[in-house]
């Protein structure tokens, strides 16, 4: 029996690894890949393939499936989540007969509260925890670009067996997926949530990109006073993460593309919903939780309620 592996969103993330992954096992007899989308991406996938951007080298590739369909759809072993994560429980709940009991939902969103908010909607799901480094976007219907050299996938479980979790890992590597099964997941995919949250409210509260930011020296003060609150809210918490985690953080920063930046500016700029309560917001909300003060993440948070469309 074919292993069912659903990609839930064909957006910059999951439209590229998707696609990797479509590509690797188009003619495959044990692995089959759906892409669950609709409207126009749907019918443009369905006819023209997903056409992957990456610097001069462009490939289109066709899954087993592509529908929004329930019963086209079938059983999942397998599901991947990329979605907003203002869209998770309205997403998951649309192909809801489609999950089974022994499906293992691995989520790959930008904030850190999703594994809670899935396994609220399926309580007897394995919810493993993932986030990806990538700088990838789509550019029109069934096109995704990606900029950069920079693509990398973390994910694991300290509930899941490890059967589980190497399969998986197997299915990513064949598929030339730079993936990295991890024991300590809830740190790493903070660490991913400390970068991508502050480089979220920064780019969308100064309207500036990477480059733009790390020029200013005002602009990288409000970046850098953003690091010091979530830093602090997750020391509180209990995470072990490292001593000089704020100074890694920029590092990275400073390596990634300087024309580029976050996803929640590009879709505030486009005048599309933004990611602003698990991004921003949570930070606030944990502040709060824990008593420890947030001025900064609480000025972008107001300055943002009142020029984005809401949630």
């Amino acid at each position: 029996m074919k292993t069912r592996i659903g990609i839930l969103g064909m957006g910059g993330v999951g439209g590229y690894f998707g696609g990797l992954l479509a590509k690797a096992y188009a003619e495959s007899d044990s692995v089959e890949i759906i892409f669950i989308a609709r409207g126009e991406t749907q019918k443009t996938i369905a006819q023209n393939g997903l056409k992957i951007i990456a610097d001069e080298n462009e490939m289109t590739v066709f899954p087993s499936v592509v529908s929004d369909d329930s019963k086209v759809i079938g059983r999942l072993d397998y599901l991947i989540c990329a979605t907003k994560t203002y869209d998770i429980e309205e997403s998951l709940l649309s192909i809801k007969k489609n999950i089974t009991k022994n499906t293992v939902i691995l989520p790959l969103y930008n904030g850190v509260d999703a594994p809670e908010r899935i396994s609220d909607l399926f309580p007897d799901n394995e919810v493993l925890q993932g986030c990806v480094y990538i700088v990838s976007m789509i550019v029109s219907s069934g096109v995704i670009k990606k900029i950069g050299t920079y693509e990398k996938l973390f994910f694991g479980s300290r509930t899941a067996p490890i059967a589980t979790l190497n399969k998986l890992q197997a299915i990513f590597e064949k598929a030339s997926i730079e993936s990295y099964l991890v024991d300590d997941i809830e740190e790493t995919v903070w660490e991913k949530f400390i970068f991508i949250s502050a480089l979220a409210s920064a780019t969308s509260y100064l309207n500036q990109n990477i480059g733009e930011i790390l020029d200013s020296q005002s602009s990288r003060g409000v970046y850098v006073s953003l690091l010091n609150e979530i830093t602090m809210i997750a020391a509180v918490k209990g995470l072990n993460l490292p001593a000089d985690i704020i100074m890694h953080t920029i590092l990275k920063l400073e390596k990634t593309p300087h024309d580029a930046t976050s996803s929640m500016h590009r879709d505030l700029m486009a005048g599309r919903k933004i990611e602003l309560f698990s991004l921003t917001e949570f930070v606030v909300n944990e502040g709060f939780k824990y008593e420890i003060e947030t001025p900064t993440y609480q000025m972008v948070l107001d300055k943002l309620s009142s020029v984005s469309i809401p949630n």
